[in-house]
């Protein structure tokens, strides 16, 4: 379990994510200030949050925002204990005593038992909301909650050697010690290969019947192009479009209106064999997609040759450490995989997610970044035959063709 210095230390690196400027000086004033408070009292965290986090004014709602789903969704050890974004203690003492609020005392009083920004109800409802169902209000919040996701790459071993105290010998290392010592014996030195994230490279799906979704799976990868700049992200429909320069953007919605522009055939068609086939040539064999977790985000409906996609997706699967396939329809009562693309698509797939909701979307982050095991992520309603695809019991994950 992680201590308190570390939980503000998070804290302040999902401010960061958020667009917030939390400077390590800054998350050092704030942890220096919850020392001096009690840190169970959640009124005064935040207001030591607050005056010590941000900078501006426009950082105050990102700060509520993040705040809240800290308390809420992150760490279950904090518990609010008034409306603060609302309510001080101030006005509710001044209200105690009848002064300058007397008036609104049962207001404030009342305000002891309200939470911060949105509710935990809300939220876990919000999580489970379909995307295109979202009022403006909603579809916000949750727009700003996938910009706090964190899908990096599942961990690898590097090429490169560092010093290690364990390890295979490393001689280079060990003659140049005993040189320095005039020939005499020296202790043995030895070296480890590093760890390093996977390349993430997202393939989203931009045709008419993917509309309501692209937004969403866009800024999914957004938030992974923020944390690995070496993350790839490329649009399909009618033609293969590579739009990793207009992700770069900090700001979500400059870089979603930046993607729009360089994509020709948003809410076009689908030809999903021939787009494979495209980056396959072009990006893929040349290095892109090898030893890289690949995300297709497609609901599967082909318009060309379902037996050539099929060709093209275990083209991937050779070249790619690991194909995960996001489908919105997967959650969706009664969904089977009946399109011809996906029947084709689906044994070459190691991990087949749904990608309609937020709570979909942080399991995918999960996923991503190794953190799910393939045992559990695997798990789905969808079995895969010759004859056919069948339903069986399903998971709360995702399930690969292949193991199926």
């Amino acid at each position: 379990m992680t201590g308190p210095v570390e939980d503000l230390v998070a804290f302040g690196r999902k401010l960061r994510a958020a667009g917030v400027p939390a400077s390590p000086d800054r998350v050092q004033a704030f942890a220096t200030a919850v020392a001096m408070l009690d840190p169970l009292i959640t009124e005064d965290v935040y207001w030591a949050g607050r005056l010590t986090l941000c900078a501006d004014p426009d950082d105050i709602a990102r700060f509520d925002l993040v705040f809240t789903s800290w308390v809420y969704g992150h760490d279950p050890r904090y518990r609010l204990v008034g409306d603060v974004a609302g309510t001080t203690r101030r006005d509710r003492v001044l209200a105690d005593l009848g002064g300058e609020n007397g008036d609104q005392s049962e207001e404030a009083g009342s305000g002891e038992d309200r939470p911060i920004g949105l509710a935990a109800s809300d939220v876990e409802l919000l999580r489970h909301r379909d995307y295109p169902q979202l009022s403006t209000a909603e579809r916000a919040e949750v727009r700003r909650l996938i910009a706090l996701l964190d899908p990096v790459g599942p961990p690898r071993a590097s090429r490169r050697y560092h010093p290690a105290r364990r390890g295979p010998l490393d001689a280079h290392r060990t003659v140049r010690a005993m040189l320095a010592r005039g020939g005499e014996p020296a202790g043995l030195r030895r070296r480890a290969r590093g760890i390093k994230p996977r390349r993430l490279v997202f393939l989203v799906d931009v045709s008419g019947s993917m509309t309501a979704y692209s937004d969403a799976l866009l800024r999914v990868a957004h938030a992974a192009v923020r944390r690995r700049p070496s993350t790839e992200v490329f649009t399909m429909g009618t033609r293969l479009t590579r739009v990793t320069r207009e992700l770069r953007h900090r700001d979500p919605d400059r870089a979603l209106v930046a993607a729009g522009r360089a994509v020709p055939d948003w809410s076009g068609g689908t030809r999903l064999g021939e787009q494979l086939k495209a980056f396959c040539d072009r990006w893929g064999q040349r290095g892109t997609a090898r030893g890289a977790l690949v995300v297709l985000a497609s609901d599967g409906w082909e318009r060309g040759d379902a037996r050539a996609l099929g060709a093209q997706m275990a083209r991937l699967r050779r070249l790619a450490h690991r194909v995960v396939w996001v489908n919105p329809h997967v959650a969706k009562p009664g969904f089977a995989p009946a399109t011809a693309g996906l029947r084709a698509a689906l044994p070459h797939v190691d991990d087949f997610l749904a990608g309609h909701d937020l709570a979909a979307y942080e399991q995918l982050a999960k996923v991503l970044s190794g953190s799910v095991p393939q045992a559990t992520s695997r798990r789905t309603g969808i079995r895969v035959t010759d004859q056919g695809t069948d339903q069986v019991a399903s998971g709360n994950g995702a399930g690969g063709g292949r193991d199926a």
